[in-house]
């Protein structure tokens, strides 16, 4: 069933969980999550990244998206994950899309603030929730615009969340859930990241909403675990999912030497694969 990140969250709140918050690029990838969802009988949430633009337009691959969530038996949420632009924000709640993120953390913070209360009061008005996020979260993935140079820039204390200044952006915002930034980074871990988990509990002590943890992918079970058990309630998750689509399906064409193989066979190897790995994440972030 299609719902808002409303009732999700508060899922999350009563199980003292966090709910995983997975990208689809393309078909395959929707079906995998919903599938899994399905079978782990957990409420989902199904993120489009304004970043995979290139793979996939919004307007193609949302209303496959809302289709998916609307006639499945778990509660599902059809998010708009970094959207950076009111243009794009703009697309997804045309679209019917019942969450998204305006992300304008690279601005300056008071920027940040104006056009994040800007977008949160037109999509509260339509029923839609919000999320922001304030800190950065950098990228660690190769060949990403965002590099080394420009990460070394920021100390460990100017890159995460403040928690004095969080209380001020969700009271002059009024968003739903906020994501923090507390030493995870997008996409693959080049060195191993250095978690502050106490900064999760210091703004939960100022604020009382949901975070949302970015850059989740390759931590441990614990770690997880233990920024859960510090308030994250909602954990995007897309790195390690397409990486094992991706394994499976070059295990497959190895194994084959010169049988031939159809591109539909790969399609589904990978669909399964991704269910899988997003079977496994839903159980971390249970708690199982």
């Amino acid at each position: 069933m299609l719902v808002s990140l409303k009732p999700i969250m508060e899922y999350a709140n009563k199980h003292n969980c966090a709910i995983g918050a997975f990208n689809c690029p393309n078909l395959e990838s929707v079906e995998a999550i919903i599938g899994a969802a399905e079978e782990m009988r957990m409420p989902v949430i199904l993120n489009y990244a304004e970043a995979h633009n290139n793979y996939i337009k919004i307007e193609e691959i949302g209303p496959i998206m809302l289709q998916y969530a609307r006639k499945t038996s778990v509660p599902v949420c059809v998010h708009l994950d970094h959207g950076q632009t009111k243009e794009i924000c703009m697309k997804a709640i045309r679209l019917g899309f019942t969450s998204l993120m305006i992300d304008r953390s690279a601005d300056d913070y008071e920027e940040n603030v104006r056009v994040t209360r800007e977008i949160t009061e037109l999509a509260h008005s339509l029923g839609i929730t919000v999320e922001a996020e304030l800190g950065h979260i950098f990228t660690s993935e190769v060949g990403a615009t965002e590099g080394a140079d420009s990460q070394v820039k920021l100390t460990a204390e100017q890159a995460y969340t403040d928690p004095e200044l969080a209380r001020d952006f969700v009271k002059r915002t009024g968003v739903d859930v906020l994501a923090i930034a507390f030493g995870t980074a997008h996409g693959i871990y080049t060195q191993k990241p250095v978690l502050d988990l106490d900064r999760i509990s210091q703004i939960k002590e100022k604020i009382n909403i949901p975070f949302v943890m970015h850059g989740g992918s390759g931590l441990t079970k614990e770690e997880f675990q233990g920024a859960i058990r510090n308030g994250i309630r909602k954990i995007n998750y897309y790195t390690y999912m397409t990486m094992a689509g991706a394994r499976a399906v070059q295990e497959t064409l190895a194994a084959a030497f010169d049988e031939p193989i159809m591109f539909h066979d790969l399609a589904i190897i990978a669909r399964q694969a991704m269910k899988e790995d997003v079977k496994q994440a839903m159980s971390i972030f249970s708690g199982l």
